[in-house]
């Protein structure tokens, strides 16, 4: 996972992803540029994951933990203009979260990491020269960079399964890595 940018800015699937993951903290420690969360996405997340059961809602410390950490950083517009595009992002892409991550990132030359296909489709369209980065490629590459185990992997891979509910498409690009990894022992 090659990084082109200074900054790699979460959107809310990923971080929940992530979060469920069981390894949030130890994957964001390998991810080599600053972690971004929005602020309209915390305030997101925060929510959804604060609303998980008490056995499964350890994302949301994981998350207050990497921001006390900065290995996270919340950020939020800092000018009208990137007000101007999240609003014209909404009327397009109709989600706050999404919205507010790809106006920050397109304003400041970010890249952006997403699961929701629409909204890769989109800003592709709008961003060209931004990298966009799955879910599935930070698991891989922090996988990679830890030197993480099979069954260490497979377990991550399967709480992304059961807690965030994830399955890639059959056309995500790392769909086979996923199903060698969930089929491994």
């Amino acid at each position: 996972m090659q990084v082109k940018h200074s900054h790699i800015i979460l959107d809310a699937c990923c971080v929940l992803n992530l979060c469920a993951s069981g390894n949030f903290l130890s994957i964001l420690k390998t991810i080599p540029a600053q972690s971004i969360i929005t602020e309209v996405v915390k305030q997101q997340e925060l929510k959804t994951l604060q609303s998980l059961t008490v056995e499964d809602n350890d994302g949301a410390i994981q998350l207050e933990s990497a921001i006390q950490q900065e290995l996270i950083l919340i950020v939020d517009f800092e000018s009208a203009l990137e007000e101007q595009t999240f609003v014209n992002y909404v009327f397009e892409m109709g989600d706050d979260g999404e919205s507010a991550t790809f106006a920050i990132a397109s304003h400041r030359r970010w890249a952006v990491a997403t699961d929701d296909k629409k909204a890769i489709s989109f800003f592709k369209k709008e961003e060209p020269d931004l990298q966009i980065f799955s879910s599935l490629e930070i698991i891989k590459h922090w996988s990679e960079v830890t030197n993480s185990s099979s069954r260490e992997l497979k377990n991550t891979l399967s709480a992304i399964r059961v807690k965030a509910r994830y399955l890639p498409s059959k056309k995500h690009p790392l769909f086979s890595w996923w199903q060698l990894a969930m089929a491994d022992e």
